[in-house]
Formats: C-alpha cells, structure tokens, sequence
C-alpha cells in the first residue's frame, strides 16, 4: 500500500500530552501500515510520562514522540481529524477539503489527582481509545479482520 492510498488521520487535543499521544501510538499499533496517523495540539507542550508508561504497558513505544502543534498540518493533506478532547473539538481549524471530522470527549488523566487514580484514569482512557479505534477501523474496512476475510 503506498502513502498515496493511505488514510492520513490527524488526532488533536490542546497540549498535544496525553490523550492525542496515547491515540496516535494505538492508531499505529491497531492499523500499522494501512494509516497514516499523526497527533498536534491547539496549546503543545510536552509527552506526559503516564502516557509514555501506559502504553507501554500494552507494548506500544511512544517515548520518541514530541508535543507538535496543529500548525504544523494545516498544509498537508488529511482524510479525517479526530479531537478527543473538547476544547480541540472547539478550537480546531478549518482543514480545506473533504476532511471528515470526528469528536470522541476523553476527560484530561493527567487532571486526577492522586497518583494511582491518576494512573488509573490514563489507562482508562488508552483502553478507551483503543476500542474506539478498533470500530473506527472496521467501519472503515482497515481492520485485520476485514483485510484477511
């Protein structure tokens, strides 16, 4: 499959932290190379270590992604721009084109106090995330089941 057929998913959020990282890793990790994922935010600032250690958890890597901002897409070609978090979903740009957009409201993790709640409420939201991507991709016949059948 080239890059041209490739979906080319945006994921944002405001920090660019947290849930938009843990979704681009299992976007990646669910679809490998039937999507083109990438993840920005409104506000960037930098991979929060409870996503880091969440998702490799689950065996996911994403200590080498970096906190981007959504400027850094808005000249490239996007299919879908999903906002997991409402401010985003408020806040987004206009992508030009057919871009179909995509609102799924995660609540900030990293905003649970106490460190095991907290660390609780990061893996509540990856285990969310990844099932949501799941019918994300069957729907749109990217799924391993729907490739192999």
């Amino acid at each position: 499959m080239s890059n041209q057929e490739k979906l080319r998913v945006l994921i944002l959020c405001t920090a660019n932290s947290a849930r938009s990282q843990m979704a681009e890793g299992a976007l990646r990790w669910l679809a490998g190379d039937r999507v083109e994922v990438f993840s920005a935010g409104t506000r960037p600032s930098s991979v929060n270590l409870n996503a880091i250690r969440v998702m490799r958890e689950i065996g996911v890597d994403i200590s080498h992604h970096r906190s981007k901002s959504v400027q850094e897409f808005l000249g490239r070609p996007v299919d879908v721009v999903i906002t997991v978090c409402d401010n985003a979903a408020e806040t987004c740009p206009v992508f030009p084109g057919k871009v179909e957009r995509i609102h799924w409201s995660f609540p900030d993790p990293a905003a649970v106090e106490g460190d095991g709640a907290r660390l609780a409420a990061f893996r509540l939201v990856r285990d969310g995330l990844i099932e949501r991507f799941k019918v994300f991709l069957k729907e749109r016949q990217l799924s391993e089941q729907s490739t192999t059948a």
